[in-house]
């Protein structure tokens, strides 16, 4: 990846000697302990080869603390058996006094242990074991055959731990103790347990080192160049090898070899470096997703076992400058970006693949083309999706550094922790296209200080020395009059991170014009002045909103109410029942909202340019109120019974010059829908049952219809299932959604009938749910009251082939059934 760093970065080392003289500070940041090899990292989630052992299956939990449970031969058999992911918080129900509290989704918390009991076969051809850990909430503390292995405390980083000194052959047991007990130590859901994947990694005596494998590509006199870096441990003997390197497309078929001697001395870490062209490379992006496989293979010559490692990646030519914005692969793009936390909705914190690739195609499908994992690193599977589905990612580390937001937050973490949390992140993650860009941080509260802008630069550091070919950035926010007193820690940055600051950006570009900026969080009101600026201002390369999907936690912003509710935002006041964020443009079943439709119009007219929808009228169920990351309550709904006669305002979007609306084939009139109107028209009309059509034109000639029909009473449930065929492995998953209907198949958007979901087959009822976050029914529960006609069940399969059937029954309604074949 080509960038203009270099000028970028000399020009910040002025602030940084202004700050030492000025501050005679030079020594007030702790200097970062040496890193080695027996360090904590973890293994890539691109990398896939039989070296690696699923690992979650068959572990044992107990919720409570027991410190015998670290010795091999505390009794178990009376704890629940189960499979990896797991998440004991949202198997619980949301109350009012659990410890989580309002950022947490008053969710239960506390301490569990894990412990799984295994055969182990000594292997002289593969005598290194690693364990590794993709993600546990929190304070990690591991033991093998009661030997304690240490805490790692940041349950956002994947860690490992090499475990060959205390396997022996025959039984052997990991415990695991996980403690989230500490109240407010996050202001969104976390989740409590084992959440990701665990894995057992056995190599041979010299071989990869996990993240051993780093991979990047340029653009060099108009070829692409591919380098690849790769740490080899020898455990043994000095030993002469070959490095073979070879590219195949992702139908295994070979593209290229290149091959490198080496000797590796006894006992030590060598780092090799292959550079080689890569002619007529597939280039990657959000439109084309092209990918490779890198298989490195470390062949002793002595004849020893060779190890294998694969690795997907993508070629891709990224420069960023103020003139000409983003620029892929030779193309500026603009970023119409959506903020994610972790949490899988109704799954909590658990990181099924199937649940991250459906988060991640829920935000292709509604018009995102880039993503920013706030405020953590995200799971494997995510960064897959991303990669394969075409999402520029930007990969954050933390929220925050030493000043706390809440009381047992990062900061309690951070001077012991940062640079293994940013090493966890930036050597695990590297390989993947779709990252653009790494975040160091999340509106840091001491932002104001020359520390910060050490630190800034610290951090900063780090990461371009793990990884130089990628910028760096941060999310700074203020609501201050002297935003200009950040100008020396935005310096320490390539891109400069706004939220909800963007109005900033046109003055400080005359001010500083050489900044490349996005705006690193919006709130969704504001689709449009963002986009504008976005599309105006080529310094401007990206809007990320508040958030992409709703989620668990952070309860009750982005909600609208009704007077005589809790009044007051999510960060003044406790807003039970609420239990989540509904600022989100697709909500926990999955339905866009109306706002997700009109920002995908702004940004990409050609994929959707009409859409009709229906303002809830303020007094209808409540006088409405919103909240400061809300939008007014807009449904596709045409069922407001009792409000005949009454005005409603229609609203519409269209890339269209001009809309005609009509009422049951009646002509209402006819509105301008260009940029002056900001692509909108809003009708103004008493309301009556039937049919409501909206016609985009052009030129004088209706182009396409949008319509909304009034449902008539409940009569039937239709289910529809993702997909209907899923392998028998115990882990794939089907989201199937339930519409309560009229008898002409309409769904009706106002019902709420108790829906009873009933599961028979080798598999798992997991979740149901609505999008009404103030439903504080457990998501583990086989009853879900529907909410805009609207419920979802999430199934997982069993081990064994066959028949799944999911039956869904509701009171006065006609009973469905939807089938699933498990492979």
């Amino acid at each position: 990846m080509k960038t203009n760093l270099r000028t970028h970065r000399s020009s910040r080392l002025k602030w940084v000697a202004a700050l030492f003289f000025a501050f005679g500070i030079g020594n007030a940041l702790p200097v970062s302990a040496n890193f080695s090899p027996a360090d904590e990292l973890a293994i890539p989630n691109t990398t896939r080869s039989n070296r690696e052992v699923n690992f979650n299956r068959n572990w044992k939990f107990f919720l409570g603390d027991t410190a015998a449970a670290s010795h091999p031969d505390f009794d178990d058999n009376h704890w629940r058996t189960l499979d990896l992911p797991h998440d004991w918080s949202i198997e619980g129900r949301p109350e009012a006094d659990n410890p989580a509290g309002n950022d947490g989704g008053y969710y239960p918390t506390g301490i569990g242990w894990y412990r799984k009991t295994f055969n182990f076969t000594p292997d002289s051809r593969h005598p290194e074991t690693t364990l590794y850990f993709e993600g546990v909430y929190m304070n990690a503390e591991v033991f093998v055959n009661g030997h304690n292995l240490g805490i790692r405390p940041y349950g956002y980083s994947s860690f490992y731990h090499d475990i060959t000194p205390y396997l022996k052959a025959g039984k052997n047991v990991i415990a695991v103790r996980v403690d989230n007990s500490g109240q407010k130590n996050c202001r969104w859901y976390t989740g409590s347990g084992i959440y990701r994947n665990v894995k057992l990694i056995r190599t041979p005596k010299a071989h990869f080192e996990p993240w051993g494998i780093g991979i990047t590509t340029e653009q060099v006199n108009q070829k692409t160049q591919v380098e690849v870096k790769a740490t080899l441990a020898n455990r043994n003997k000095a030993l002469p090898a070959t490095l073979l390197c070879t590219v195949t497309d992702l139908d295994g078929h070979t593209i290229l070899t290149q091959k490198e001697t080496v000797t590796l001395e006894a006992n030590r870490t060598s780092k090799i470096k292959l550079q080689f062209p890569f002619e007529n490379a597939k280039l990657w992006s959000p439109e084309t997703p092209n990918l490779y496989r890198m298989v490195c293979c470390l062949v002793p010559a002595n004849g020893e076992p060779a190890d294998t490692v694969t690795t997907t990646f993508g070629v891709r030519h990224v420069e960023y400058n103020a003139e000409k914005g983003l620029v892929l692969n030779g193309k500026a793009i603009e970023m119409n970006g959506g903020c994610l936390h972790h949490d899988n909705g109704p799954l909590g914190a658990a990181s099924y693949r199937d649940a991250e690739w459906r988060k991640a195609r829920l935000m292709k499908e509604a018009g995102f083309n880039a993503v920013r994992t706030s405020h953590n690193p995200p799971s494997e599977a995510f960064l897959d999706a991303c990669d394969h589905l075409g999402l520029l990612v930007i990969d954050e580390s933390f929220d925050g550094w030493r000043s706390a937001k809440t009381p047992k937050d990062y900061s309690v973490l951070f001077d012991q922790w940062w640079t293994k949390d940013i090493e966890s992140m930036v050597l695990r993650d590297r390989n993947h296209p779709s990252i653009f860009c790494w975040s160091i941080g999340n509106e840091i509260i001491e932002r104001k200080t020359p520390e910060a802008v050490l630190t800034a630069y610290a951090l900063a550091g780090h990461v371009r020395s793990l990884d130089p070919s990628r910028p760096v950035t941060s999310a700074l926010a203020a609501w201050d009059s002297d935003w200009e007193i950040y100008d020396p820690l935005a310096a320490a940055h390539d891109i400069v991170g706004y939220n909800y600051m963007m109005h900033k950006g046109p003055s400080d570009h005359k001010r500083v014009p050489s900044r490349i900026m996005m705006q690193t969080e919006s709130y969704p009101r504001d689709a449009f002045a963002n986009w504008s600026r976005v599309n105006d201002y080529s310094y401007i390369i990206g809007d990320f909103v508040w958030t992409a999907i709703d989620y668990l936690g952070e309860s009750g912003i982005g909600r609208f109410f009704y007077k005589g509710e809790t009044e007051g935002e999510h960060y003044q006041r406790n807003q039970f029942p609420w239990h989540g964020a509904y600022c989100g443009d697709i909500d926990l079943t999955g339905w866009r909202k109306p706002i997700s439709y009109y920002r995908e119009m702004l940004f990409f007219p050609e994929r959707n340019k009409l859409f009709l929808s229906v303002k809830e009228p303020t007094g209808y169920y409540g006088e409405i109120k919103e909240t400061q990351w809300s939008v007014w309550p807009t449904w596709e709904n045409w069922n407001w019974p009792g409000h005949e006669g009454k005005n409603i305002d229609v609203e519409i979007y269209s890339r269209y010059p001009s809309v005609r609306l009509y009422l049951n084939d009646k002509l209402i009139g006819e509105k301008a829908t260009t940029r002056e109107e900001e692509f909108k028209a809003i009708f103004t009309l008493p309301y009556a049952p039937g049919t409501l059509r909206v016609a985009g034109v052009e030129n004088g000639q209706e182009k396409e219809s949008r319509t909304l029909e009034t449902a008539g009473k409940p009569a039937r449930i239709r289910l529809t299932a993702d997909r209907t065929e899923i392998s028998a492995d115990g882990e794939s998953l089907v989201y199937v959604i339930a519409e309560i209907t009229d008898k002409q198949g309409r769904v009706v958007p106002n019902a709420d009938n108790l829906l009873t979901f009933e599961l028979q087959g080798s598999g798992t009822l997991l979740a149901t749910c609505s999008a009404d976050l103030k439903d504080c029914t457990a998501y583990t529960a086989p009853e879900r009251k529907a909410w805009k006609g609207r419920a979802m069940a999430v199934v997982k399969s069993g081990k064994e082939k066959g028949r799944l059937t999911l039956t869904v029954k509701g009171k006065g309604v006609k009973k469905a059934s939807v089938g699933l074949d498990l492979k």
